[in-house]
């Protein structure tokens, strides 16, 4: 069992920056695969980005490579989604979310957070 709390979100200006977190519960964090969704009002939740449990391996969604990295520190139980020159267009509410295995760019993971609101301005 694995319980995540999305925190980082806010108001920020288009060509700004956030740093979403995520941190979890539980001793096997580093079992687990992660990754970062987002649903705008209106929209399917959609995939951002991955992270392989252990090792570098990540997963990106094309409208956000090149701007988005994810990153994971497993002895502070916590992953991270670092969002550089975000556009209005990038504003919903994220959800980090975990699972045991691959990376995959759907919703099928176990275990998810909250979520918390990125609103981007113009």
């Amino acid at each position: 069992q694995v319980q995540l709390v999305e925190s980082g979100g806010g108001l920020v200006q288009a060509g700004g920056s956030l740093r979403l977190s995520c941190a979890a519960s539980g001793r096997t964090f580093s079992s687990y695969t992660m990754g970062w969704f987002r649903q705008a009002p209106g929209n399917e939740r959609e995939f951002v980005a991955g992270l392989w449990r252990n090792s570098g391996q990540t997963n990106y969604a094309d409208s956000v490579k090149g701007r988005f990295t994810i990153s994971r520190d497993n002895a502070k139980n916590t992953v991270y989604l670092q969002m550089n020159s975000l556009k209005p267009e990038d504003t919903a509410v994220y959800y980090c979310a975990a699972k045991i295995g691959v990376i995959i760019a759907t919703v099928q993971y176990d275990y998810w957070g909250p979520g918390t609101q990125v609103t981007v301005s113009s």
